[in-house]
């Protein structure tokens, strides 16, 4: 069985469409040969700067012969029809055979095709992949009509079996394929002939050229951790940018540079992210102090100098990159953290929403409140609010607005304000994502509630609510934080008050249910069943996650039980035969039933049960123990159980069919004090 090999060589591909890229590479390929009927055992697809791989093995040599009947007209059809027919299926009428049907004689076509083999299906498949490619962005060059990320400079593709490789018949726009590619741009690009996948990676490799990005990353990070080792220091962990310089090198030389002493007394945030935007180097701290003192440099080539003037080079570059930074920081430790937020007064937040300013006054006097809620002092929460947003009109996260929050807590500390409210301008952002810390210090909670309250409540009063997949301005993940904030800090707050004391006009109940509607895909990973928590929000009011994640936590595990499931079973019954004769008869049951027209032993029996789970289950939901309250409902079964075998509801006498109805409507009364049973599936 055939092996393929493709390269496509061109010029630099953007590092952020490699992975992509290759994944595509893959998937079309194989796609392509399976549909046109061939098969294979393994397919691994590789993506440099300058090339897109795929190694396929175990390709089957030929494709299957496929042989397809075919119903034609009757004999006796008008002639245009057969010779429709026949032009089809591409066949004459002696190919035909008649067979009798229940409308009389019929031609029947059969349609034979031949096997094709690897190489000419191959062909076939790489130029439609390589014309129809799906970059994001793509360019034409010279005469030709194929377009590319960059100009495409060569194809290898061969088919390797045991005799030997073979090169694929395949020419796009004038560019015919072959076994041949080259190495490193500048240290190996001589032509190299390849047989198959092996030879080709060995000497890739010996031409300065590493095929697996995972193989590059692996190499930077040792060798960058080898070299800040060896100066007592340690790299900062970035996996993306890590990804990011993989992409941008074939074979990746590592060299480390020391900062100038003059911008050591930058914030270690703003030497990394301006290392990491504007040259992609890693950072390298003092792990004693925490300090970024140097920086990895990743070259993509040897040079006789050891990188000397690849490293004078780039310290030139980053010495000017560090001195804008520098000078912003100074402007902005110039101007107070108060003058800065009042700048905001004049930034539009929405056209239809006010001011930033507007809305920090909204979030400090928000935050006051819930700061009684959450342990936090009113006037420190208030002070926090206020300054939180404050260095968005700082130069510095002008320049580098990832830094918001972060430049913050600088700036407020360096105006003497309390830890609480600097570190309250870091956090109150997060938790920004499912992987974000959540804050815990309670000013930031305050402070990172209001936020997200006042930004949910806002765009729910103007009605611009996430659709679909559309949610332009993040609510799903203000919701999930306000969520993450309020479980994971274990509060007890009534979030219905203080989405009325959010911007004027939302609706608190409709932002309660979109709450819930991410709380379930908050608990899924934890196991939550979506309907066991529409069950409990239906009993409304349930306003207090922590309270309402116990109640939905215990009913599940009822659930999950044997009792659970067969009390449920009972009050789906009761449930069912209640409502079809509350629908024949036009009338609702909901009086209390009299225990004197019970006229059997289970149906006394079910009249006290129920009289006894009711007083217990407003004891133990009084007290918030949802387990207890279960067990009240566990003690139902058994009652129920026992009424439905002995007891014939629609009995003959009026009187007591009435009655009994109205016993099953207090099983459903009942039961639903805990959560609202008939929500649940299967219900």
């Amino acid at each position: 069985m055939p092996d393929l090999l493709l390269e496509l060589l061109s010029e630099e591909i953007p590092a952020r469409m490699q992975s992509r890229a290759s994944a595509d590479l893959k998937r079309l390929v194989t796609d392509g040969l399976v549909s046109r009927g061939l098969t294979y055992t393994h397919a691994e697809a590789f993506a440099t700067p300058r090339r897109l791989a795929l190694a396929i093995s175990g390709l089957s040599e030929n494709s299957p012969t496929t042989r397809e009947e075919r119903k034609g007209p009757r004999v006796d059809a008008p002639e245009k029809a057969i010779e429709g027919f026949l032009r089809s299926v591409g066949l004459s009428r002696e190919d035909l055979t008649v067979r009798d049907d229940k409308k009389g004689q019929v031609y029947f076509a059969e349609i034979v095709k031949p096997g094709r083999s690897a190489a000419e299906i191959a062909a076939e498949t790489v130029e439609e992949v390589v014309r129809g490619f799906p970059w994001p962005k793509s360019m034409r060059w010279g005469g030709g009509t194929l377009r590319w990320v960059r100009p495409l400079h060569s194809i290898l593709c061969i088919l390797t079996n045991e005799a030997g490789a073979e090169p694929i018949a395949l020419e796009i726009d004038s560019l015919k394929a072959g076994s041949v590619t080259r190495g490193h741009r500048f240290m190996a690009p001589e032509r190299i002939g390849v047989q198959d996948f092996e030879s080709y990676r060995t000497k890739l490799d010996a031409a300065f050229v590493l095929l697996d990005p995972e193989d590059r990353k692996a190499k930077i990070a040792h060798d960058a951790e080898q070299l800040a080792f060896a100066q007592g220091l340690e790299v900062v962990e970035d996996p993306g940018l890590l990804a990011e310089i993989a992409g941008l090198v074939e074979w990746p030389v590592v060299l480390l540079g020391q900062i100038e002493e003059r911008f050591l007394n930058l914030p270690p945030e703003v030497l990394q992210t301006s290392m990491k935007e504007h040259q992609k180097f890693l950072s390298v701290r003092d792990p004693n102090d925490g300090r970024i003192v140097a920086y990895i440099v990743v070259a993509n080539r040897e040079t006789v100098d050891n990188g000397a003037t690849i490293l004078a080079g780039n310290a030139r570059v980053l010495a000017a990159r560090l001195s804008d930074a520098a000078f912003f920081w100074e402007n902005d430790l110039r101007t107070p953290l108060r003058e800065m937020t009042e700048k905001l007064s004049h930034v539009t937040f929405h056209n239809r929403l006010g001011t930033q300013g507007e809305r920090i006054k909204r979030i400090a006097e928000l935050a006051r409140q819930i700061a009684r809620e959450v342990g936090a002092d009113p006037d420190l929460a208030e002070r926090a609010a206020l300054l939180a947003k404050g260095d968005l009109s700082s130069e510095m996260v002008y320049e580098f607005p990832e830094l918001q929050g972060v430049m913050g807590r600088y700036y407020a500390l360096r105006a003497g304000e309390d830890v609480a409210v600097a570190n309250a301008a870091e956090e109150h952002y997060s938790p920004l994502g499912p992987s974000d810390v959540t804050p815990s210090a309670p000013v930031s909670v305050a402070v990172a509630l209001a936020d997200k309250i006042d930004t949910l409540t806002a765009f729910w009063a103007i009605d611009e609510k996430p659709t679909g997949s559309r949610d332009p301005f993040a609510l799903r993940r203000a919701a999930l934080g306000v969520i993450r904030l309020v479980l994971e800090n274990g509060l007890r707050i009534k979030l219905l008050p203080l989405f009325s004391e959010g911007y004027p006009g939302a609706d608190p109940d409709d932002l309660l249910r979109f709450l819930a509607d991410r709380l379930g895909v908050y608990l899924r990973d934890r196991g939550i069943r979506h309907d066991v928590i529409a069950a409990c929000m239906e009993l409304g009011g349930q306003d207090d996650l922590k309270l309402l994640v116990a109640r939905v936590e215990a009913l599940q595990s009822f659930l999950s039980s044997s009792e659970g499931a067969d009390l449920l079973a009972g009050y789906r019954r009761a449930v069912g035969i209640l409502g079809q004769e509350e629908k024949k008869d036009g009338v609702e049951y909901s009086l209390d039933p009299h225990p004197d027209l019970a006229q059997n032993d289970a149906e006394t029996d079910l009249f006290v049960a129920l009289d006894a789970a009711s007083d217990a289950l407003e004891a133990a939901l009084r007290d918030e123990d949802f387990a207890a309250a279960m067990a009240c409902l566990a003690s139902l079964r058994a009652p129920i159980d026992a009424f439905f075998e002995k007891t014939v509801v629609n009995a003959e006498e009026p009187m007591v069919r009435r009655n009994r109805l109205c016993l099953l409507n207090t099983i459903r009364a009942v039961m639903n004090r805990v959560a609202i049973f008939s929500v649940l599936e299967g219900s």
